[in-house]
């Protein structure tokens, strides 16, 4: 796997540090956003962005929360525990607003696509926690751009907000897959019961599954309630999804 890159996407609101991961061999990929849990990019997520390119792709893992400049890092063992942490981590979620995060999308669409190793197409979506509720927005709100968006055990994804991602569910034009905790307050039984009618009024190919035992954060190598098992099965639907629509390595690289 060659080294990450590091580049500056210039957004309306300022400018968001993101790393580009390839494949070792030359040729041409489709483009994925990789979008992170709260913790944003640390090694767990880069890790992740990593083993995402070895399948085939070009991954851009983005710094979602570039708005609040340089903040000390968060301990993704012990952030839960501490109240003061934790309420030092939601205050950096509850900053990141859908608009916001949408007009942040387009600009991390816009950066892949302007790769000269990206395949001319659709781009992929996948994210974690909050992540997962950006990629599925994503699919939403840039209809035309992404072909395929996975979202694992993300939160707030189909809530009576007004901006609940689920109401664009007639807009979307991807291939969606859904990773859900079994024991998860952020996406609870009500809520997916939202989702899937919102999906399925709206003739989606979609997939949703619920992972039985897990709790919110399953997949995360570096949170307490990490899942070896269900980890590697939502890799082994990613990588179903985005070969069956962005397309295999096979069939995209061109010598």
């Amino acid at each position: 796997m060659k080294e990450a890159k590091k580049i500056e996407v210039r957004t309306d609101d300022g400018v968001a540090p993101c790393w580009l991961y390839r494949p070792d061999a030359e040729g041409r990929y489709p483009g994925v956003v990789l979008y992170p849990d709260a913790g944003s990019v640390r090694a767990a997520s880069r890790e992740m962005a990593a083993r995402l390119a070895s399948f085939g792709y070009v991954v851009l893992l983005p710094h979602i929360f570039y708005r609040a400049g340089e903040y000390a890092p968060f301990d993704p063992r012990t952030v839960f525990e501490n109240a003061t942490e934790r309420e030092r981590l939601m205050t950096l979620v509850r900053s990141l607003d859908l608009p916001s995060a949408m007009r942040d999308a387009r600009h991390y669409i816009r950066a892949l696509e302007e790769l000269p190793n990206v395949a001319p197409g659709r781009v992929g979506c996948v994210g974690y926690c909050i992540g997962g509720r950006l990629a599925f927005a994503t699919a939403g709100v840039h209809t035309e751009r992404v072909g395929a968006a996975a979202s694992i055990h993300g939160g707030a994804i189909a809530t009576d907000a007004p901006d609940s991602p689920h109401l664009n569910a007639q807009k979307i034009q991807a291939k969606l897959y859904f990773a859900i905790a079994d024991n998860d307050p952020s996406c609870t039984p009500e809520q997916q019961g939202k989702l899937v009618s919102a999906l399925a009024s709206a003739h989606i190919d979609f997939t949703v599954e619920n992972f039985a035992n897990t709790q919110h954060g399953f997949a995360l190598a570096d949170l307490p309630m990490f899942d070896q098992v269900a980890a590697e099965q939502h890799w082994g639907r990613v990588r179903e999804l985005f070969a069956s629509a962005l397309g295999s390595r096979a069939e995209r690289v061109k010598d």
